[in-house]
């Protein structure tokens, strides 16, 4: 069968359990084409991928609707082993590279070239000595394609995260039989000189008859490095354009697209902008996965702050390191006074409370009773729910019991009962309880992560009200950390979008989608459209 397509993956719909993941996707790519792979987080791009390689999340899970070609013909991909003897490789963002092991051996590592010897010809080829001269050989032309003069025998532990980046490279160009890379994120982790020179690697591999597919969120890499663009929302095919018919504008646009009706209604008013609540300067926070490198953000009393961006950009890190949960430096001040970083107990003190993005880790004593977890920080912190006789103290077992039935009739929390675990309740109803907890302390400031993270679309709609209750009837100042773009819409004052560690824009709810896509891809909508760029 003659095709003009090295990959084609034709109308595929992957479902786990009653949720469909990917709907009717379709993907084509063609020798020597570099063919961007574009969504937000959750479109979709890591289930194509798994789909692509055979991941075992696959296979285990009833498989998918659909079919792979390669080279014309139907592929039944049953692994990533499977997949690297078709011809397909990956470059991972996260680095799959032997820190003990020399880059010549990562490069060759399962690949290894052997020499006969007196022993391995008496009991067998299991028993060769490697030949590391040829294997360096190799190396080092694998090496010198990707522009890296570094000695082959330097080992890989020490390398700065750029170099290795590049190893990785290194390697999948010395399989033989490559028709096809994926590239996940590979400018992730990399300067700005050295992103350059692997668009600049990417373009040599791709003219030596690779395709590649390139899985980024920097827009304007894209136009510097793609032929054409796949463009995922919600699992669904939301466009493919040639990259020279398109423009960044377009591309963030179809990124963002509207996801229906806004999750709750909030009566419109002017943003608050009249006294800061939370001034932050220069905030850097050591997050793994979500560092934050000198931000600075002012946050008004009054207001509901949502906090946007991508996966491991950043966004977490800001009440994570606030609340000290992580090392952090920089200034914080709160309703006009410094507030000590690394001191959980000052900032409960001073008057934060937080709802974690990790209920189950953070959040939750999950083999602890509902009303035990509902006061657990205001009697830790501030001695409340206690009887005092002389040194010793008591639970006040009663007003506990009150306080938990309130906040049970209040959120609406299903259960048994306040007596009943925490670890036994379902997922929505354990974001309600780590509500609870954080509202127990009374907060005049209140940070919640990622809020509606693995509930129902009820239970989602709860959540939400109750926060835009607090913010409106009682005026406590709310800064939501959330990946749901559409749920910070419908409630937000304002939306501060990250990217980086850095904060890129402060856009109203109301800013358009592509404004949306643009500073999620670390690009300042203004100053955008001030250069003109990539508007047609």
């Amino acid at each position: 069968m003659q095709t003009d397509f090295i990959l084609e993956m034709k109308n595929i719909t992957k479902k786990y359990g009653e949720n469909t993941v990917l709907s009717d996707v379709s993907l084509s790519v063609k020798p020597g084409e570099i063919h961007a792979l574009l969504g937000e987080n959750g479109a979709g791009k890591s289930t194509l991928m798994n789909v692509l390689f055979g991941m075992p999340v696959i296979h285990s899970t009833g498989g998918f609707e659909g079919q792979v070609f390669l080279d014309g013909q139907e592929a039944n991909i049953l692994s990533p082993y499977d997949a690297m003897k078709k011809g397909i490789g990956m470059v991972h963002q996260e680095f799959m590279l032997l820190p003990g092991f020399t880059i010549t051996e990562n490069i060759k590592l399962n690949r290894e070239i052997t020499r006969p010897n007196l022993v391995s010809r008496v009991l067998g080829k299991d028993l060769e000595t490697m030949d590391m001269p040829a294997m360096a050989r190799d190396a080092r032309k694998a090496l010198d394609s990707v522009g890296m003069s570094i000695d082959e025998y330097t080992k890989v532990q020490g390398l700065p995260v750029g170099y290795m980046q590049f190893v990785e490279i290194a390697r999948e160009i010395d399989k033989t039989g490559v028709k096809l890379l994926v590239f996940d994120e590979p400018t992730a982790v990399l300067t700005e000189s050295e992103a350059t020179q692997l668009i600049s690697v990417m373009k040599k591999i791709s003219a030596s008859g690779i395709a590649i597919i390139f899985i980024t969120h920097r827009l304007d890499e894209v136009m510097a490095a793609s032929d054409s663009i796949t463009i995922l929302r919600d699992g669904k095919l939301a466009a493919t354009r040639r990259t020279s018919e398109t423009t960044i504008v377009e591309m963030a646009e179809l990124m963002i697209g509207r996801k229906g009706d806004a999750v709750v209604e909030a009566d419109e008013r002017p943003a608050p902008h009249e006294k800061v609540a939370m001034s932050i300067k220069d905030l850097e926070v050591d997050m793994p996965g979500e560092q934050v490198r000198g931000l600075t953000l002012d946050v008004y009393e009054g207001e509901i702050l949502g906090i946007g961006g991508l996966a491991g950009q950043g966004k977490l890190g800001i009440p994570n390191g606030i609340m000290s949960l992580y090392s952090a430096t920089g200034q914080v001040e709160l309703f006009g006074e410094p507030l000590k970083l690394g001191d959980t107990q000052a900032a409960l003190k001073a008057g934060i409370a937080m709802v974690s993005e990790d209920r189950k880790s953070v959040g939750l004593l999950l083999d602890q009773s509902i009303e035990d977890n509902i006061v657990f920080n205001a009697m830790q912190v501030r001695g409340d729910y206690l009887h005092r006789l002389g040194p010793f103290t008591q639970k006040d077992t009663a007003a506990i019991r009150k306080t938990a039935n309130e906040m049970i009739k209040d959120l609406d929390i299903r259960c048994f009962g306040p007596t009943q675990w925490a670890g036994t309740l379902s997922g929505g109803n354990q974001q309600k309880v780590c509500v609870a907890r954080a509202l127990c302390m009374s907060p005049k400031f209140l940070f919640v992560s990622e809020p509606t993270r693995g509930i129902d679309i009820g239970a989602k709609k709860l959540v939400l009200e109750t926060l835009l209750r607090l913010n409106r009837e009682h005026g406590m100042t709310v800064v939501i950390v959330s990946s749901e773009l559409q749920e910070l819409r419908s409630i937000s004052d304002r939306i501060a979008i990250v990217s980086e560690g850095k904060l890129v824009d402060v856009l109203s709810p109301k800013a358009s989608d592509a404004d949306f896509g643009l500073a999620m891809s670390g690009i300042k909508p203004s100053e955008h459209k001030e250069k003109g760029a990539g508007i047609t």
